[in-house]
């Protein structure tokens, strides 16, 4: 038996705030928390360090960067996701979804047959890796071709989360055909005209599209896959979209789609790059705005996970949030969302998924990272002695 005592921690529970604790694990869970007796178990001293949950992502697609580092330059796959694994540790990120995009053949890793193949190279190296590396896979609704795909990938369990996007100009997060055509040139380095082919054809794409998402969307329901839907932009959308079975709204555009998504019992999840920044890189509603409105439910890393943990404490320093609150948005209610019973809190009996935690000028530096008990990332900063609460100032 493996035991791990962690002393003088600042604990953050589900709600409240325990300081100078202690918590005690023991085979990859969390065994006691202020225990009244500690035999055998190895001994560190959190002082000065807040304790939180592991962290969970339940939307990032840093891995096509690792995978796509430049446009049409590939790296090996199994390299890619060791290297996404290993920055996710650094960020606290011990549930992970690795958003994979099934567009056809508009561009590298997000092409169906290389989509596929990074989804099975994750599934590959689940339980080698140093977190819990699951796969979150979205479908381009304007793709016919993606449908048999992905089905084959739900028959062969490797999806964890399912959500369906339109991402044709118009509409959702491209609002005109000129910012749709701006996005491809800048991003993928598209010339003008191709670019417009491109707009073009995903516009007379969406013939069928309708009931190619209640058939996939059904088939991911059936085998008890959560799924979510993208860029809603109308309350009209999110109706017909929960009609459908969808649990989560990935990204509302504006804050009256997301008080709608809220009443129909949807889960917002809101991008903390948005949060980091202040500002949606598409022009979308401000993160922080739908946070105070009440009306966020989840907070996801997008495209860079470092800002994850980093949101929730901007969060609880800017709105009227406490922290237990805010660390929720990113641990207990990704958790609840997805269905993992097991962790997403600082509990008695859960996965011992923990993440410490100082302040270095102000900003949330991960200092040790465990998923289900295991050590999988440690650096030491040298905090400045000012910024150290005057109890916490070494003698």
């Amino acid at each position: 038996m493996s035991s791990l005592y962690l002393t003088h921690a600042r604990i953050v529970l589900p709600d409240s705030v325990l300081e100078d604790s202690a918590l005690l694990i023991e085979d990859g869970f969390i065994k006691a928390i202020e225990p009244q007796t500690v035999r055998g178990a190895t001994m560190l001293d959190m002082r000065g360090q807040t304790l939180l949950p592991g962290l969970i992502d339940v939307h990032c697609d840093a891995i096509e960067k690792e995978a796509e580092p430049r446009s049409k330059v590939l790296f090996p796959l199994d390299f890619a996701v060791a290297q996404v694994d290993r920055r996710n540790a650094a960020a606290g990120i011990m549930t992970p979804y690795h958003a994979l995009s099934f567009s056809n053949s508009e561009w590298g890793v997000r092409n169906n047959e290389t989509a596929a193949r990074v989804v099975r190279a994750i599934r590959a190296f689940r339980g080698q890796g140093l977190v819990d590396n699951r796969v979150h896979c979205r479908y381009e609704i304007t793709d016919a071709a993606a449908l048999p795909v992905l089905e084959r990938l739900l028959e062969e369990g490797a999806v964890d989360l399912l959500s369906v996007m339109d991402h044709s100009p118009g509409q959702g997060q491209f609002k005109s055909l000129e910012s749709y055509v701006q996005y491809m040139m800048g991003n993928h380095a598209y010339s003008r005209d191709e670019a417009e082919q491109v707009a073009r054809e995903k516009l007379q794409s969406r013939d069928g599209a309708a009931e190619r998402v209640k058939v996939l969307l059904a088939h991911a329901q059936g085998r008890g896959v959560p799924t979510a839907s993208h860029d809603d932009d109308t309350v009209q959308r999110v109706v017909a979209m929960r009609s459908l079975g969808v649990s989560m709204s990935e990204f509302p555009i504006n804050l009256d789609t997301a008080k709608a998504a809220v009443s129909c019992g949807l889960p917002t999840i809101l991008g903390a790059p948005n949060i980091l920044r202040g500002q949606s890189q598409s022009g979308s509603m401000r993160a922080i705005d739908a946070v105070r409105a009440g009306v966020a439910g989840i907070l996801c890393s997008d495209y860079q996970p470092s800002t994850l943990i980093a949101a929730a404490f901007l969060v609880a320093a800017h709105t009227d949030l406490t922290l237990p609150q805010a660390v929720a948005l990113v641990t207990a209610n990704p958790a609840d969302a997805c269905r993992l019973n097991d962790r997403g809190r600082v509990a008695v009996g859960l996965r011992a998924d923990l993440v410490a935690v100082t302040l270095l000028r102000d900003l949330p530096m991960v200092t040790h990272a465990w998923s289900a008990g295991r050590l999988v990332f440690s650096s030491h900063y040298r905090v400045p002695v000012r910024q150290m609460a005057p109890e916490l100032v070494p003698a």
